[in-house]
């Protein structure tokens, strides 16, 4: 199976840092894998539902450890790359675009 897109939507958050999309062999996508910051770094969570108890269980998720680094380390390198594209792209501040221009 191979990664042919990965999508990133960048968020301005404390903990989430971003949401992904990830489409396989061009014919199968996951959306809501989430970029949480965490203590020890960046983590990729797989999308998940909760549970009445209160637990999440994973919806989608890869079976190996190995694919799982795989797919992990094209989601962070995707990443990555927008947050060094992220600022020349996004739109102005609110308050920035609306400020009133000084009085003449």
């Amino acid at each position: 199976m191979e990664i042919t897109e990965v999508r990133v939507s960048v968020r301005n958050e404390e903990r989430l840092k971003a949401y992904v999309t990830v489409t396989f062999d061009n014919c199968f996508v996951v959306r809501h894998i989430r970029i949480v910051q965490t203590e020890k770094g960046l983590l990729v969570s797989m999308p998940s539902r909760k549970l009445p108890d209160g637990t999440h269980k994973d919806i989608a998720h890869p079976i190996s450890q190995e694919f799982r680094k795989v797919m992990e380390t094209k989601v962070l390198q995707a990443y990555e790359e927008e947050q060094k594209r992220a600022p020349a792209s996004r739109p102005p501040r609110p308050e920035a675009a609306g400020s009133p221009s000084p009085a003449k």
